[in-house]
């Protein structure tokens, strides 16, 4: 503080030409612009975005499954075999890596996304020449607590990502090219404004829609009261999907939490599957995932109405799915 009122005084002292005093003035006023969270709010409360673009990437095959013992390897060997990285990440890109990371869990009570499936895609990510790697989410316990017991953001963090808590004022306005029941819902800007999206759900029970998959993991890109979503969940997820269209999914099914979903917290209700999922669409990657836990996958009201609406397949037997073997 001393040396703070130390440079002050001396500034003070100093002779201000007129030039340099105008350009003082201007520098503060855009510095105040820049950073004033009140003129932040009014702009991104009228601020509007019909969606991400739809590049309808194809894999090589449809679906590939992973099975083994490391995450990480899995999830190597799930993106190799859906084509690589570079199939949807270019030079510069800037990456926005929505995984689940909203319970105050622990990796092993597998309430939120395997931080070494999120290390091995930040990887790649980098190595296919993305400029940045964001993630954020918002999370349903208390922010910090989740992201410190989660694991993700310090793994991630050691591999480059910038991990950071949401913003509730940085969003946009939904708007579709259909009625929508999403239609205005706050939309946090980077996960619209990104070169490639990559959801990496968990694969868990959930009290209310069954299962919590892709589609459901998508919540967390939401800002406003994230609660009424669960109001007519069915086709505000689905209608999502469409809003995000994610270029890669990627289920983490390493170990899955099979009741008192979402949250758990008990490790008796946990199984460990060692499998991770990649493919281009999401409503696919959701049907299959929901045959490792018995469950049929139309009878997950936003898969239902995926499907019906046209936003993708669930149809696992005209699939082109590729299971390959991870190691380590």
């Amino acid at each position: 503080m001393d040396r703070f009122f130390y440079n002050l005084e001396c500034f003070l002292k100093q002779h201000i030409s007129r030039g340099r005093f105008i350009k003082l003035l201007l520098g503060g006023a855009l510095y105040f612009i820049s950073n004033n969270a009140l003129l932040k709010y009014a702009f991104a409360r009228t601020a509007r975005s019909g969606g991400r673009p739809k590049k309808n990437i194809k894999g090589d095959h449809d679906l590939v499954v992973s099975k083994g013992p490391d995450p990480y390897n899995n999830t190597e060997k799930a993106i190799e075999g859906i084509g690589g990285m570079d199939r949807f990440v270019k030079k510069g890109d800037v990456v926005f890596l929505k995984a689940n990371i909203s319970w105050d869990r622990s990796p092993e009570q597998a309430g939120n996304t395997n931080p070494y499936v999120v290390a091995a895609l930040v990887d790649m990510c980098y190595a296919a020449g993305a400029k940045r790697v964001n993630m954020s989410d918002n999370t349903c316990n208390e922010a910090r607590r989740s992201y410190d017991n989660s694991e993700i953001p310090r793994v991630a963090r050691e591999k480059g990502a910038y991990v950071h808590f949401v913003d509730n004022w940085n969003v946009v306005k939904a708007e579709f090219p259909y009625r929508s029941p999403m239609h205005d819902w706050p939309i946090y800007r980077e996960a619209v404004e990104c070169d490639v999206f990559i959801n990496v759900p968990i694969l868990k029970h959930h009290r209310l829609t069954g299962l919590t998959l892709s589609m459901k993991n998508l919540m967390g890109v939401c800002s406003g009261t994230r609660g009424l979503i669960h109001a007519g969940i069915g086709r505000k997820l689905a209608d999502l999907t469409d809003y995000i269209s994610p270029e890669l999914t990627v289920i983490d099914a390493t170990r899955v939490l099979l009741r008192n979903g979402p949250s758990g917290g008990s490790l008796d209700d946990v199984a460990r599957m060692d499998t991770v999922i990649a493919g281009t669409d999401p409503v696919l990657a959701d049907s299959y995932a929901c045959t490792l836990v018995d469950r049929d996958p139309m009878s997950i009201t936003y898969i239902e109405q995926a499907v019906r609406l046209g936003y993708g397949s669930a149809d696992l037997t005209k699939a082109d799915i590729l299971k390959v073997k991870g190691g380590r």
